[in-house]
């Protein structure tokens, strides 16, 4: 187990998928209604990024983005948010970015995400060996990068490379269907990763899923940080979560808000909850930190722009009558 006092460098390499997100504009407006679209930076491990540089950190995206405009959009967007790009490589050929149509609304709220011939899914071997893991504090990633090669193959190097550089492994399982040829297949492969890593991020529907059966999944995340992780948090939604360390365990609630849209709140809350966790914060602070990250998100349009930065947080916890009872 890796000592987590190293997230206090604030510093993070991150792997997984950039991507641009279309929303339909004004918000409310359904995609089959659109006649304009409003665009942004998307993908799960950018998003993350985006959080931790809005927090104060630093982060350093390691993918591949298509050679092509939209390619070019998402490295612009990158630099609009002071991420570092240097280990992103552009790939030419058939592949694609990742295209996000999202909806700003709640009710009958439509995604439509394109990911045939993902540019990320290229992201290989030697992409992650040209990385000095020793100048990081923590490797990040979402379970998105496991679901096809090289880019699993690659992921899990850098697993390797990594702990042999002392650093965290922290893991937002981040489980879509859609991207794999096979439910058993993600299973199997996100159990493994899982068995890595220090800080493991899910929803009770995506621990039950590693653990064969919803009703497994709490038991799952027990396990894991009886056994190899430190810090493992099992979100339930409006529910709050159960944040489960080696020694103790415990509830939170959530911060109820009017909310736009669905989507966002999970890597707002990573975000949110390294970042805390960086700035030197209890455990169980971080964690309603990561939380009101996430609400202030869905109260919002796009995700990468929802972003709160650290006086935008501080002013909706001191504006906000507090978390909902866990």
């Amino acid at each position: 187990m890796a000592d987590l006092n190293r997230i206090n460098g604030n510093n993070f390499v991150v792997l997984g998928r950039a991507g641009m997100d279309l929303y339909p504009d004004p918000p409310g407006t359904r995609t089959e209604d659109a006649t304009r679209f409003y665009s942004c930076l998307g993908g799960s491990s950018a998003n993350i990024a985006v959080a931790l540089t809005r927090h104060g950190g630093r982060a350093s995206l390691v993918t591949r983005v298509s050679d092509d405009a939209v390619g070019r959009f998402v490295l612009n967007q990158l630099d609009h948010y002071g991420i570092d790009h240097r280990f992103v490589t552009a790939t030419g050929g058939e592949v694609r970015n990742s295209l996000a149509l999202a909806e700003t609304r709640i009710e009958d709220h439509q995604s439509v995400i394109y990911r045939n011939g993902a540019a990320d899914f290229e992201m290989s071997v030697d992409d992650v060996s040209a990385v000095d893991y020793k100048a990081f504090s923590a490797l990040i990633t979402t379970g998105t990068v496991f679901a096809a090669e090289p880019s699993r193959s690659a992921a899990f190097h850098a697993f390797d490379l990594a702990r042999a550089a002392g650093l965290p492994l922290v893991f937002d399982v981040d489980y879509r269907p859609y991207s794999w040829a096979s439910a058993q297949e993600a299973s199997e492969t996100y159990s493994r990763a899982a068995a890595l890593c220090d800080i493991i991020i899910g929803n009770d529907v995506e621990f039950g899923f590693m653990a064969g059966g919803y009703d497994l999944g709490l038991e799952k995340a027990r396990d894991l940080a009886r056994s190899t992780a430190a810090i493992v948090v099992y979100k339930m939604g409006e529910l709050g979560a159960i944040t489960i360390t080696p020694d103790s365990e415990f509830r939170t609630g959530i911060y109820p808000v009017e909310a736009l849209k669905p989507t966002g709140a999970g890597d707002s809350f990573l975000g949110g909850f390294i970042a805390a966790l960086a700035a030197g914060h209890a455990i169980r602070d971080a964690v309603l930190r990561g939380s009101a990250c996430a609400s202030i998100v869905v109260s919002r349009v796009g995700c990468a722009p929802a972003m709160p930065d650290k006086s935008e947080l501080e002013t909706f916890l001191a504006g906000h009558p507090g978390p909902s009872a866990s």
